[in-house]
């Protein structure tokens, strides 16, 4: 669906757990363990496919796709980003599934190979089917009114957990992008360093390019609020951000000056709970770390 549709509830399972290692031979023969089998999925893109991505996403592409689609007025909850550009936050374009050009939003943060981006799983393929992976992806940092201020990087890969590939369980993803003029993406823009296993405690900003009018996704929006634990392990936060948002970073004691803070979720639904709009988000425990380890190394 057009827009990365945000409104579904995912499965009320706990997170896989890593794959137990047997017993150990004896001293007299035995060799190394071997370390358990990586829980991820990980697609790869060719050289051409990279370069086909630039290409198909001209900056009249990426307007249109943004035209196309109006899910109804902001909300209330939903505010314009007035303060200093958070240069790590931006559009990734893709074609889905069903063949639908679209968007989510996605952050750059911080790693060893200073290439990788945090979005929701849904943004890169469809959960509980390993074969409806998306193709020509690409991401835009700082993307605001048909400007790429930063320029565009082509996935080169894109990692998530096996439990949202098989069970559509822990809604998150890193992605690997190219380098664009020989710069890498955080040499370009910065990046934002990744909280795992935190506690949801004190307030929360959560930025993405929602579907809603009058913005259509060509501008950055942003809800603030507090976190607290909700089931499944996830966060929610008061926000009424709709598709488009799917992605987009829950940045914890953020500053407005220097649009930096820590990243402890990626908005990945939405629902209306006790007459109040929420959006909730994955914790990121162990399966979210592998995810991102992995995404260093592609």
């Amino acid at each position: 669906m057009r827009g990365s549709i945000l409104l579904r509830r995912l499965s009320a399972v706990a997170l896989a757990s890593l794959a137990a290692v047997g017993a150990a031979p004896s001293l007299a023969t035995a060799a190394a363990p071997a370390s358990p089998a990586p829980e991820v999925a990980e697609v790869t893109y060719t050289a051409k496919e990279r370069k086909d991505a630039l290409a198909y996403w001209t900056a009249a592409r990426m307007r249109k796709v943004s035209e196309s689609v109006d899910l109804g007025p902001t909300g209330p909850l939903t505010k314009e980003w007035r303060g200093a550009p958070v240069k790590t936050v931006g559009r990734l374009f893709f074609v889905n599934a069903d063949g639908a050009d679209t968007w989510c939003t996605a952050t750059a943060v911080k790693s060893g190979n200073r290439s990788v981006v945090m979005a929701a799983g849904h943004c890169v393929r469809r959960g509980a089917s390993p074969f409806n992976t998306y193709m020509d992806l690409v991401f835009v940092p700082g993307y605001a009114k048909g400007s790429r201020p930063y320029g565009a990087f082509p996935v080169r890969a894109t990692v998530t957990p096996k439990s949202w590939a098989e069970e559509s369980r822990t809604d998150i993803a890193a992605l690997t992008v190219d380098p664009v003029g020989g710069r890498r993406l955080t040499d370009v823009v910065g990046g934002q360093p990744v909280g795992f296993d935190r506690a949801p405690a004190g307030a929360v900003t959560s930025f993405g390019y929602p579907a809603t009018h009058p913005q259509r996704g060509e501008e950055l929006l942003h809800c603030s609020g507090p976190a607290e634990a909700a089931p499944d392990d996830e966060w929610r936060m008061p926000c009424d951000m709709s598709g488009g948002a799917s992605g987009g970073p829950w940045l914890a004691d953020f500053d407005a000056r220097s649009g930096l803070g820590t990243l402890v979720s990626v908005n990945s639904h939405g629902d209306a709970l006790d007459g109040s709009t929420t959006m909730s988000g994955p914790a990121l425990g162990a399966a979210a770390r592998q995810v991102y380890e992995r995404a260093q190394r592609v």
